[in-house]
């Protein structure tokens, strides 16, 4: 089987790309795709537990206290403890951060915008089931 013919390396060169795509538009406002990910994912008025945001998004916690130390250097977080629990650390967004976190959301909504212009519901009803299914598949631990 040639590469191009699995389902993995069409996702992964897929991903890559729109990856790229959003980098670009990222590095004109001095943030990476991870960063603008990071952002749409901390709640603009009440922050967000620190241990929330990387399972959102499916990264390991290592990798998001990286990212987050980025964050605080750009001046985009803040971490402020948790009134309820102060055992707890609430990701909070800076002014520049909520003016980042609008252009990243402005950024997603864009390219979601000009795929839904381009390619018709029905297809796209059929590639989020056909993807739903494969993320079942590898969740349910039926492969490996």
């Amino acid at each position: 089987m040639k590469p191009e013919e699995t389902v993995d390396y069409n996702i992964k060169v897929c991903w890559h790309a729109i990856s790229r795509m959003y980098n670009v538009q990222a590095a004109q406002h001095d943030i990476t795709t991870s960063i603008g990910f990071v952002l749409l994912n901390i709640d603009s008025t009440e922050g967000t537990p620190a241990t929330k945001i990387a399972p959102l998004l499916g990264l390991e916690a290592r990798s998001l206290t990286r990212i987050l130390k980025s964050m605080e250097e750009k001046g985009l977080i803040y971490k402020m403890a948790d009134e309820k629990d102060k055992r707890s650390v609430r990701i909070m967004l800076t002014e520049l951060g909520l003016k980042k976190k609008e252009v990243s959301r402005q950024t997603v909504r864009k390219f979601n915008q000009k795929v839904r212009e381009t390619i018709p519901q029905e297809d796209l009803d059929s590639f989020f089931s056909v993807i739903s299914r494969i993320n079942g598949l590898i969740e349910s631990k039926s492969v490996y």
